[in-house]
């Protein structure tokens, strides 16, 4: 059988992954018992993972809006142009802004996906306004509010009990943070210029 050795991510390092991603501050005894191997097991399969680079971390989540960032929005990015050194610089003033939590290089009419935690409506156009569009290779953005926000099944089963018996999620388990209650998104389309912004808002999609 496969082994974490071998360079594999086997059927049992499948199941270890799975239980830490449910419990990620569980103990490393009490992850041996859900999966159901020694312990001594479970603690050379997890360093062989880290030190393979399947596992890193320890990862700190943190609730925007408990800091004062409760409205979160994804920001569509269109160029002007794609020459590579535009493109990079592009993306590292994009990342480095405050209030962006993840940046996405995309293939398709638009070039970024830019998602943000802000105070308020007036911090997102101050985000699109004087940290986006400044810039001369953006032609155009379109901002979409998030109004709920769940977190996804990801690439691994969720646990199961006790044997290490891999199981899918029961439906509705696990809601994510609710940010808002409305129905709808409501885009907001702005097209970059040196001195004057244009806008257009209309229902989403």
């Amino acid at each position: 059988m496969p082994s974490a050795q071998q360079g594999v991510v086997d059927e049992l390092d499948l199941r270890i992954l799975a239980a830490l991603i449910d419990a990620p501050q569980a103990p490393i005894k009490e992850v041996a018992e859900s999966v159901g191997i020694p312990a001594s097991t479970c603690a050379f399969r997890l360093r062989t993972l880290r030190s393979r680079g399947v596992v890193s971390g320890p990862r700190l989540e943190i609730d925007p809006g408990a800091l004062g960032a409760p409205v979160q929005a994804m920001i569509r990015v269109r160029l002007g142009n794609h020459s590579k050194d535009g493109v990079e610089a592009l993306f590292d003033a994009l990342a480095a802004t405050r209030g962006v939590l993840q940046v996405f290089h995309i293939a398709g009419a638009d070039d970024f996906l830019v998602h943000v935690a802000v105070a308020d409506a007036a911090a997102l156009r101050d985000i699109v306004l004087e940290r986006i569009t400044v810039h001369e290779i953006v032609r155009a953005t379109e901002t979409q509010l998030v109004f709920e926000l769940r977190e996804g099944a990801g690439v691994l089963p969720r646990p199961w009990g006790r044997g290490g018996r891999l199981s899918p999620p029961r439906p509705g388990s696990r809601p994510g943070p609710r940010i808002g209650g409305s129905p709808a998104t409501a885009p907001l389309r702005r097209r970059a210029a040196p001195r004057r912004t244009a806008t257009r808002s209309g229902a989403a999609g």
